[in-house]
């Protein structure tokens, strides 16, 4: 991987890291068409700058994050209890999560099925009750936990799926989409940190490795600031429909370009 080829994949992560359009999807399909060798620093990159992404969320939101008062404690709580999923689940099946990340074919496919799903979401949740997170309690904070666990596949879209569960558990759209952002920033760290402790040999004594990673984190940062101001107004004019026709349209593409025998992994 070039400097050039992880400026490329920083900018995918960041544009999709919180769009409903699956970013692993993306950077997996990106990294084939740059013709971006499939080895475990590759796989390790993809996961890592989500960091740069996530620390995006951290900032916007900062006065949810540091800002301390009688409702911070509560809204740690809830994180804390909607990740536990994510962890267990990731951990135990690790391995057969990374094979998957080197599928086209699921990609394909998943994006296609979840862009038909978000064609109909905005007319399934009709009558929220919940206008903020502070009004929701930790049982439906884990509710959403575990939907977040379908995002494991890839092309599913971790922020698709924790706002649709947001949505069922009778959040207003826009509250299920923040809360999404915050999920990620305890899943995607957990998910860094753990890539990183076990690929630490591809990082240590190897500098450019540490180089790419390090550009790709400020990429994705700059990046995901701009996307994630650009989905909440879309959002809120929109809804889901657009995304869903974009997903069907890619999903499409990548199962004709499968079917034809162009070779979409490297």
């Amino acid at each position: 991987m070039t400097p050039f080829e992880a400026i490329i994949i920083a900018i995918v992560e960041g544009l999709t890291e919180f769009l409903p359009v699956s970013s692993t999807g993306h950077m997996i399909i990106t990294s084939a068409l740059l013709g971006i060798n499939k080895d475990e620093f590759t796989k390790l990159f993809e996961v890592c700058i989500q960091l740069g992404a996530i620390l995006a969320v951290v900032v916007l939101y900062w006065k949810k994050f540091l800002v301390f008062d009688k409702n911070r404690l509560n809204f740690y709580v809830k994180l804390i209890i909607a990740v536990i999923p994510a962890l267990i689940i990731g951990y135990l099946f690790s391995d057969k999560i990374d094979a998957l990340l080197e599928s086209p074919l699921v990609v394909g496919i998943t994006l296609l099925l979840g862009g038909v799903v978000l064609l109909f979401v905005d007319n399934w949740f009709l009558h929220p009750e919940i206008d903020s997170d502070d009004k929701m309690n930790i049982f439906k904070a884990l509710r959403i936990g575990f939907w977040q666990c379908i995002a494991m596949i890839p092309g599913v879209s971790r922020s698709a799926a924790t706002i649709i569960g947001g949505m069922q558990q009778k959040l207003t759209r826009n509250v299920a989409a923040e809360f999404s952002f915050f999920l990620a920033v305890p899943t995607m760290a957990a998910a860094t940190g753990y890539k990183l402790l076990k690929g630490r040999e591809l990082i240590i004594g190897h500098p450019e490795n540490l180089k790419l990673l390090l550009i790709g984190n400020v990429v994705a940062f700059v990046v995901a600031m701009l996307a994630i101001k650009f989905f909440i107004d879309s959002l809120k004019k929109y809804g889901f429909k657009m995304w869903g026709y974009y997903r069907i349209l890619v999903g499409i593409a990548i199962l004709i370009a499968i079917a034809m025998g162009y070779k979409l992994t490297v």
